[in-house]
């Protein structure tokens, strides 16, 4: 066996940053890097959240340190990566995660809101990526991952501004893989998950009367981790987790217009039903608050197995088309 390759492979003892850990996608992260045996470094603005992953986590006799900071604060950052590096003078992997959204109609949508989304989304990603990469480069080694989602490909409905975040993510990250291409040791891997069945969607700013619940195609974000794990096992640039984010974005590529105004006019149809418009901040200007976990709801078994048959026909039906279509 190639022993290079087996060192790479093997995560335990590696530094392991990962950006809003205290819920969700984040926090199923730091549990699966732990589990490889990895020191863990997790930031988020609240303290409650990361105690708890702090505390699963050495309990698993790893490392584990939890960080307060607001990612879209460039000195906050810079805090993340100094105590990281305190702990044996190095960075293995950075994941950029911590995002946050909201949804309702751009105009009713406060501009406070919009613009902290921006700020914590790509603002965010920056300042890790600007940390992470000065770092790598120090070392001559590293491993950045970024959670963008399918966003970075196609909008999502009535989330104007989360979705310029996204698709902006997507661009400067294609360009930075360009800026590092002759550094064969530094990695930058792009993820794109759909929906999460996680926390995120349940703390998401919400305006004009909808609310973001989670659809039974949403994906487990324990998957989404995983990916996650593989990626700094086995970089590569770009990566759908998962049949479902691969579906729908080569859905959207086909059928842009219709697939936009389609999902349009049921949020709007959705809206004008709902008299009880009651706005709502979500976590965009404060912490995230409960339920602090991995889940929004419990997964099961049963309509994982549904959604996955529904994602398979639907994804056979697109191969069809594409095949007719070159066939033509």
């Amino acid at each position: 066996m190639d022993t290079n390759k087996k060192y790479r492979n093997n995560l335990e003892g590696k530094t392991v940053v990962i950006t809003g850990a205290s819920s969700g996608v984040g926090r199923a992260a730091a549990e699966a890097f732990a589990h490889e045996g990895c020191n863990i470094v997790i930031a988020a603005r609240g303290q409650k959240g990361l105690d708890e992953v702090v505390e699963y986590c050495r309990s698993l006799n790893v490392v584990a340190v939890g960080i307060s900071a607001d990612m879209s604060i460039a000195e906050d950052v810079e805090k993340v990566a100094a105590q990281a590096l305190a702990i044996n003078g190095k960075i293995d992997i950075w994941v950029n995660n911590a995002g946050v959204m909201a949804s309702g109609k751009f105009e009713e949508i406060p501009l406070e809101i919009h613009h902290q989304v921006i700020k914590t989304n790509l603002f965010g990603y920056m300042h890790g990526a600007y940390n992470a990469i000065n770092i790598f480069k120090k070392q001559s080694y590293g491993i950045l991952i970024n959670n963008i989602s399918i966003g970075g490909f196609m909008p999502a409905p009535y989330s104007a501004v989360y979705s310029a975040s996204k698709y902006g993510i997507k661009g400067m990250m294609d360009c930075l893989q360009g800026e590092i291409s002759n550094r064969k040791h530094i990695h930058i891997c792009n993820l794109y998950p759909q929906l999460q069945n996680s926390t995120g969607n349940l703390h998401s700013a919400k305006y004009s009367g909808f609310d973001m619940t989670i659809p039974f195609i949403a994906s487990d974000p324990r998957d989404t981790a995983a990916k996650m794990v593989e990626l700094a096992q086995h970089p590569k640039k770009d990566t759908f987790p998962d049949l479902r984010a691969s579906v729908l974005t080569n859905t959207y590529r086909l059928f842009p217009k219709m697939i936009i105004n389609s999902a349009s006019a049921a949020l709007r149809m959705k809206m004008k039903i709902n008299k009880n418009k009651e706005n709502n901040s979500g976590n965009v200007l404060t912490n995230s608050k409960e339920p602090l976990r991995v889940y929004g709801k419990l997964p099961s078994k049963k309509t994982n197995n549904l959604s996955l048959a529904l994602f398979a026909g639907l994804g056979f039906g697109i191969g069809l088309l594409l095949m007719s279509k070159r066939s033509q």
